[in-house]
C-alpha cells in the first residue's frame, strides 16, 4: 500500500487514496455478505498505514512571487511549435486561470463560457461546476483521452465560486475574442482536435516557458517546475497576503485543515519583507 511498483515509497497523497479504495471494497463486500464483518473498521490511517505516512506539503522553493509569474506568463505567448505557432498564445489565458484564479488543470479545462463573469471593469467571478481530466484512452469510451468529472471531492451538481482579479478579467476576455469557445462552450481545446489539451502538451509548452522567463540559474531549479506550481504559488499569495484561511480555503476547494497543512506560506522572493517587518517590530520594542 505504501510502495510504487519500483519499490520507492508513494507519496502521502497517493497512499491515502489507496486507503480510503480498500476501505470501500471491504465495506461493500460486506454489504454483499462477502465478508462477515469489516476488519479495518476503527483503523486509523496512521495505525494502518505506519508512523511515516505525512501530509503532502507545498515544496517554498516552487513556488513563485507575482512578479515571476507575470515573466512566465508573459514567456507562455512566445512559445510556439511545428504544429501550432501560437500554443503559447491558446494556453496564455489556461495558465493564468491557474494563478490568478489558483484553478487545477482540470477546472481550468473544464470552464465553459457561460462559468465566466466578465465585466468591463473590477473583480469578475469564475463558476467551478466540472473538471475535465485526462483519462486513459484504454479504459475510457471510444478512446477519449478527457472526460468531464465532478470537482475534486464534491458531488456532481456542486459549483464552487471563484472570485477572478481584472488582470485575469481582461486575459480571458481577450482569449475569447481571439480564438472563440468549442461547440460545447469549452474555454480551452486542441488546435487541431478540438478535444481538451493533453497533459503532454501544456506541459512541454510550461517547461518551455520557464526557459524564455526564468532567469538561466533558476531553470534547472523545481521553482514553478510544473504547471500545477502556479495553483500552489496562487494561495500561498493569498495566504500571505493575510486573507482570511476560511476564505482561502473556499475559493481553492479545500478544507481550512487541509488548506493549513498542505500549502506554504512563504513565496520565493518574500522573505527580505518579512524580515524588514520582523525588525521593525524589534526596533519598536528595544
Amino acid at each position: 500500500m505504501t510502495l510504487l511498483m519500483s519499490g520507492k515509497p508513494a507519496a502521502p497523497s497517493t497512499v491515502e487514496k489507496r486507503r480510503l479504495v480498500l476501505h470501500r471494497l471491504v465495506a461493500d463486500a460486506v454489504e454483499r455478505e462477502v465478508l462477515t464483518f469489516n476488519p479495518l473498521a476503527g483503523l486509523t490511517g496512521r495505525a494502518s498505514m505506519g508512523d511515516d505516512v505525512a501530509v503532502d506539503e507545498v515544496d517554498p522553493r516552487t513556488v513563485v512571487n507575482p512578479r515571476q509569474a507575470r515573466q512566465l506568463l508573459a514567456a507562455c505567448t512566445y512559445v510556439s511549435d511545428r504544429q501550432s505557432r501560437d500554443q503559447g498564445q491558446r494556453l496564455h489565458a489556461f495558465f493564468a486561470c491557474l494563478y490568478f484564479g489558483g484553478l487545477r488543470p482540470g477546472e481550468a479545462l473544464g470552464l465553459h463560457g457561460e462559468d465566466c463573469v466578465l465585466p468591463d471593469e473590477g473583480w469578475g467571478e469564475l463558476v467551478l461546476c466540472r473538471s475535465f481530466s485526462a483519462s486513459n484512452a484504454r479504459y475510457s469510451d471510444e478512446g477519449r483521452v478527457h472526460e468531464e468529472r465532478a470537482l475534486k471531492r464534491r458531488a456532481r451538481r456542486e459549483i464552487r465560486r471563484v472570485p477572478i482579479p481584472p488582470e485575469l478579467v481582461v486575459i480571458l476576455r481577450e482569449h475569447m475574442e481571439v480564438y472563440g469557445t468549442a461547440s460545447d462552450g469549452r474555454l480551452f481545446r486542441g488546435s487541431k482536435t478540438g478535444q481538451g489539451v493533453p497533459v503532454s502538451v501544456y506541459t512541454r509548452a510550461w517547461k518551455k516557458a520557464r526557459v524564455i522567463g526564468l532567469a538561466p540559474h533558476q531553470v534547472g531549479t523545481s521553482l514553478a517546475a510544473r504547471p500545477y506550481d502556479l495553483r500552489h504559488a496562487a494561495v500561498s499569495t493569498w495566504l500571505n497576503g493575510g486573507a482570511d484561511p476560511a476564505e482561502v480555503a473556499a475559493r481553492a476547494g479545500h478544507s481550512v485543515a487541509v488548506l493549513l497543512k498542505i500549502y506554504a506560506k512563504c513565496v520565493d522572493g518574500n522573505r527580505e519583507v518579512i524580515n524588514r517587518k520582523i525588525d521593525r517590530v524589534l526596533r519598536d520594542e528595544h
